[in-house]
């Protein structure tokens, strides 16, 4: 079912709009087109590339980390609310994965979470007390996480962050982290 040019090109700048992380190749699945197609009319509707629209993303104003130095996240932080919610993308490369089979292996995926979950900490020393976490499903090599971490409770010296990472919005990974906080 391939669309015509004309009624393609408005359709994906929907799609980019819906999702600005989505990326040419998963737009020429969807589209039924090739990379090259989608590189050209992404060019005539004057569309950045995905890095580009993630570095614009991230360069709206959002909150500043403080529990921890954002170089030390796990992942590229594109949305922070102290106290509120936090997303991150993590590529998943080759040093990510078993040789093997080309599968990413957990304590990655459990890093950006864990990450996430300190950086959204408002305050400057916040550690992980416990977490509960399960894997969904495989992530693979070229796949992009997604993680979402959203406050669920602000206690006396506990905060309640709630993680979920996706690959193209299915879900690949919950936790939930206990973080242990200084001030409150």
């Amino acid at each position: 079912m391939k669309l015509p040019k004309k009624q393609r090109q408005p359709l994906l700048k929907e799609k980019i709009k819906e999702n600005p992380f989505i990326t040419d190749d998963a737009l020429a699945d969807f589209f039924e087109v090739s990379v090259q197609t989608i590189r050209l009319d992404r060019l005539e509707l004057n569309i950045p590339e995905v890095r580009e629209r993630i570095k614009h993303v991230a360069q709206q104003q959002y909150d500043t980390v403080k529990a921890l130095p954002l170089e030390e996240v796990i992942g590229e932080v594109i949305d922070l609310e102290l106290d509120k919610h936090a997303i991150s993308i993590l590529d998943i490369r080759d040093e990510h994965v078993f040789s093997r089979t080309g599968i990413a292996r957990g304590h990655h995926l459990f890093a950006q979470a864990n990450s996430l979950a300190v950086a959204i900490i408002d305050d400057e020393l916040a550690l992980t007390a416990k977490a509960k976490v399960s894997f969904k499903r495989r992530v693979r090599v070229g796949e992009r996480v997604v993680a979402k971490a959203n406050v669920t409770d602000i206690g006396e010296d506990r905060t309640i962050v709630e993680v979920n990472s996706y690959v193209d919005q299915e879900i690949v990974f919950h936790g939930e982290f206990s973080m242990f906080r200084q001030d409150q």
